[in-house]
């Protein structure tokens, strides 16, 4: 049986993993988060994968709150940084398998053509660069069967997100405000966690490898509040607005268009177009 510990279980994607469990019925899931699984302490998970007899890892967990992690970088780092650490020495202890989701803020977003996986990381954000520390710590200690998927603009039924804050504004306003100057791919959390699911038995790599996922199609900001009215049939105006209009704390890469050929070509896999996952998440809602 192959026994899997799925960290941050409560969060947007460990959500989308949780929901699919019982179509693989040859994966046992075990479903933590930080009240039931301390990842930033060694000795517990340790202890954790001996008990329950883990043979893999899929760590959802992070920090995620991008703005207030540059006022609180040892939480984020913590996390993002030290928790990946942890599993990566745990993976090469226990030779596990171990797949670790990150993000398009470890690019700059100054780019005008699509990252792929051996493009330079520049993250101009605490997070990303949190986010980068634990992708490179994983690859420094290199356990063998291990993978990282950047993915970006990650949405759900599950949790808060952009299309939830999208319909709960829409239903208050008749006017919004909305930033047109970011470029990204909006990505399904649920159409991840079947890929994820899908890839884990045929995971057999010599050292880390790094794969980009995010829905096919590219659109802004602006462009994806419009979709979400369209198809839910809100009645408001989306006002396109630059970033510039609109501070944060933290920046936000202005283009995170991710190319996606790799992860295609090794596990064979086909991508939905964002718009029809967006449906498909709104139908659900």
């Amino acid at each position: 049986m192959n026994n899997i510990l799925v960290t941050g279980a409560n969060g947007q994607l460990g959500s989308e993993i949780k929901a699919l469990a019982h179509l693989f019925n040859e994966f046992v899931f075990f479903f933590t988060d930080k009240d039931d699984l301390d990842i930033t302490n060694i000795d517990v998970i340790r202890t954790f994968i001996k008990a329950k007899n883990i043979n893999s890892i899929i760590n959802c967990a992070a920090y995620t709150a991008v703005d207030l992690a540059e006022d609180e970088f040892e939480m984020a780092d913590l996390l993002n940084h030290k928790a990946t650490k942890n599993l990566a020495k745990i993976t090469k202890e226990f030779n596990l398998k171990l797949i670790h989701i990150s993000t398009d803020y470890v690019f700059n977003g100054k780019s005008n053509v699509p990252y792929n996986e051996n493009d330079i990381t520049d993250p101009e954000s605490i997070y990303g660069k949190t986010k980068l520390n634990g992708e490179l710590s994983l690859k420094k200690i290199a356990p063998k069967n291990s993978i990282i998927i950047r993915t970006a603009w990650l949405y759900s039924s599950y949790g808060n997100n952009f299309i939830k804050t999208m319909l709960r504004l829409g239903k208050e306003k008749d006017v919004l405000n909305v930033i047109y100057d970011q470029i990204g791919s909006p990505t399904y959390a649920l159409d991840l966690a079947l890929v994820i699911l899908k890839i884990l038995p045929k995971i057999n790599n010599k050292k880390t490898e790094t794969y980009h996922y995010t829905n096919e199609g590219v659109c802004s900001w602006y462009d994806f509040a419009i979709a979400i009215f369209e198809i839910k049939k809100i009645k408001c105006q989306v006002i396109p607005i630059p970033t510039a209009a609109y501070p944060t704390k933290a920046a936000r890469p202005h283009y995170s268009i991710l190319d996606k050929q790799k992860i295609k070509n090794s596990f064979d896999i086909t991508i939905p177009h964002w718009r029809n996952s967006l449906k498909e998440c709104l139908d659900k809602l």
